[in-house]
């Protein structure tokens, strides 16, 4: 481990290949949400199996709220796509308002093209 609280690249790949308890997973991801490296925290949160761990499960549904807040498309993918779930056009559109008030102009335009695709 490069550190105590997180893993360096190389332990952190071997962890997530292997067989990473849920309750040692989830403490690798609240450390790195401790020191706001939401994105790293994803893959953590994931190998600690949202679908049966509840807390895995509600701190990716409030990333999923940061993302929208700050208009961050990359965060959204991740955490939905560690949740297994498809978020609604109304995020995408929401993600995309807040991506322009925060002047993030590539999020915007990815957050209105994945809202338009769901849209139909």
């Amino acid at each position: 481990m490069a550190d105590s609280k997180h893993p360096d690249p190389l332990s952190r790949r071997l962890l997530l290949d292997g067989d990473l308890e849920s309750s040692k997973a989830l403490a690798i991801a609240k450390a790195y949400l401790e020191d706001d490296r939401e994105v790293e925290a994803v893959d953590f949160l994931a190998a600690a199996d949202p679908a049966s761990n509840d807390e895995a499960k509600r701190t990716l549904h409030e990333l999923q709220k940061s993302a929208v807040e700050h208009g961050d498309v990359f965060l959204m993918r991740s955490a939905s796509a560690a949740l297994g779930e498809d978020p609604s056009t109304e995020t995408w559109r929401a993600l995309a308002e807040s991506a322009a008030n925060a002047g993030r102009p590539m999020d915007v335009e990815s957050a209105a093209r994945l809202a338009a695709v769901n849209a139909g």
